[in-house]
């Protein structure tokens, strides 16, 4: 494996405990900022992975995110919002932290290195071939995030790798690789920052792909939310409004008669006669609001 540029020695830290608070923190806004952008480098590899993760959730597979750490940490962030933003059952969404729950309190350095706890958690989802785990690592190397992977590729599931370092050895353990070059840290080896924020970001990036490939997203609106809120009832509502033209009072009434469904109530509002008529729709078009407000438009249409 090539040197970790995870552990290397930022080459403008030198001093740092002895400048002014305004220079310091100039000097770490600067780090972060290069650090996103190592994840354009990637963004082939994200393709390929928000693909195979879409490919998946459409056969009714399940996703699975597996890492240690601060890495635990990001993927904990895309995965937990996955059923809210995109309307993924949570039932099919597994966040394996090192440490469990207790690692949300108590982010201890000992489970990471775990690889028989790695591999009971992957057991206990019951993952298997058309299921999906994504393992996050920033040094590519934690045996938590390795064994998580090797017991995935034992099952037959596809993997996904993401990690900080090139020739990272999770690499040779997964189908797609995600290599995020990102810089020195700053803070040598405090991979929760400048590594922290391309894995975020480039994880964001992953999972939102994803749910454009599965027809979540609808001319940047979230068409498939899941609202279970003052705040989401609203957006749905604007949301259904803004594509179909109606009025918002208009788009919560047709939001009440779709038992909730943003797309539902956007077919109704476009001319389907009925909730089953435009699920229908729906399924026809692989729940892709586009194809079925095409498929309405010329039912429509043809009977002009």
């Amino acid at each position: 494996m090539a040197p970790r540029r995870t552990e290397a020695v930022h080459k403008d830290a030198g001093g740092i405990d002895a400048q002014a608070p305004d220079s310091v923190l100039r000097l770490l806004a600067d780090a972060q900022i290069e650090a996103a952008r190592a994840v354009h480098a990637a963004i082939p590899a994200i393709a390929q992975a928000a693909e195979k993760i879409a490919a998946c959730l459409a056969r009714g597979g399940r996703l699975v995110y597996a890492a240690a750490g601060s890495s635990g940490l990001m993927a904990l962030a895309d995965a937990l919002e996955l059923p809210g933003t995109f309307g993924i059952p949570r039932e099919r969404v597994f966040i394996l932290l090192a440490g469990g729950r207790e690692a949300l309190v108590n982010l201890a350095g000992g489970p990471e290195d775990d690889v028989a706890l790695a591999a009971s958690d992957v057991a206990g989802t019951g993952l298997e071939a058309g299921d999906c785990l994504v393992a996050v690592s920033a040094s590519g190397s934690t045996p938590y995030a390795m064994s998580a992977l090797e017991e995935a590729r034992r099952r037959g599931a596809a993997t996904i790798a993401f990690a900080n370092n090139a020739g990272a050895p999770m690499f040779d353990r997964a189908d797609v690789s995600v290599l995020l070059a990102t810089p020195p840290e700053v803070v040598a080896g405090s991979t929760r920052m400048g590594a922290g924020t391309a894995q975020k970001i480039a994880l964001n990036m992953m999972s939102t792909l994803a749910a454009i490939h599965l027809g979540h997203v609808h001319d940047g609106y979230m068409v498939n939310l899941h609202a279970d809120n003052i705040k989401l009832h609203e957006r749905a509502a604007r949301i259904v409004s803004a594509i179909s033209g109606c009025d918002t009072a208009t788009a919560q009434a047709l939001l009440a008669k779709s038992g909730g469904s943003v797309k539902l109530a956007i077919l109704l509002a476009s001319g389907a006669s009925s909730p089953e008529a435009a699920n229908q729709l729906l399924e026809g078009a692989d729940q892709r609001l586009r194809s079925a407000l095409s498929k309405l438009e010329g039912s429509s249409g043809s009977h002009q």
